[in-house]
């Protein structure tokens, strides 16, 4: 991926709000579901970590996007911007 495409992905994530957050259980298989599900549905999402989960989010989000199949565009803070592009969304009929 370029800078400009990880540029134009994070300009369009800068409006979102996160659809999964990671608590003190940390990365469970339960929230990579959750994750991969929403890459599914959305192909960009943000992920929050909350602060009773002790984990950096720097490698939490490696482990997700490893787990997913997913790039990591941006962590800021304790926010994790993840997308996954999926070719039934972008299917001409």
């Amino acid at each position: 991926m370029t800078g400009k495409e990880r540029a134009l992905l994070r300009s369009q994530a800068h409006h979102l709000e996160p659809v999964v957050h990671i608590g003190k259980e940390s990365l469970t298989p339960e929230v990579t579901q959750s994750i991969a599900e929403a890459l599914e549905a959305r192909e960009l999402i943000k992920v929050g970590v909350l602060k009773n989960c002790l984990e950096d989010p720097n490698e939490l989000a490696q482990i997700a996007a490893e787990r997913t199949g997913s790039q990591v565009i941006q962590v800021m803070g304790r926010k994790i911007t993840l997308y996954k592009y999926n070719p039934k969304k972008h299917k001409e009929n």
